[in-house]
């Protein structure tokens, strides 16, 4: 992958959003993973907000509903058609992409990478 283009995928929503009875970031990183892609994180936030609401993670978790980024790193082709398979999830706010130059990647990450390829 290190020669191809990379990029950084990250789908911004919240965690109560759901496709179907599934949260959201769990139905993204599982197609992420069936799609062959690198890897994926989900980043919990402690605030935020969009065009609806202030999201934000409150003291006993009562009313929470905090932020969350899913953060995808793979070439800038696989990934941009990964977004445009994306299409059916409604709770995701938002979608971005940049690119990104990896500096390191562990030999185990650099052999799946290569066998999914």
């Amino acid at each position: 992958m290190t020669d191809l283009p990379a990029g950084l995928l990250r789908l911004y929503t919240d965690e109560d959003a759901r496709h179907g009875d599934r949260p959201i970031a769990e139905v993204i990183v599982q197609r992420a993973q069936v799609a062959g892609l690198a890897g994926a994180t989900v980043l919990r936030g402690r605030l935020g907000f969009g065009a609806s609401a202030v999201h934000a993670h409150r003291f006993l978790g009562v009313g929470d509903n905090p932020p969350v980024v899913v953060e995808i790193v793979d070439g800038e082709g696989r990934l941009r058609a990964f977004a445009d398979s994306l299409a059916d999830l409604h709770s995701v706010a938002l979608i971005t992409f940049e690119r990104v130059e990896i500096l390191y990647r562990s030999q185990a990450s650099a052999k799946r990478s290569s066998s999914s390829e």
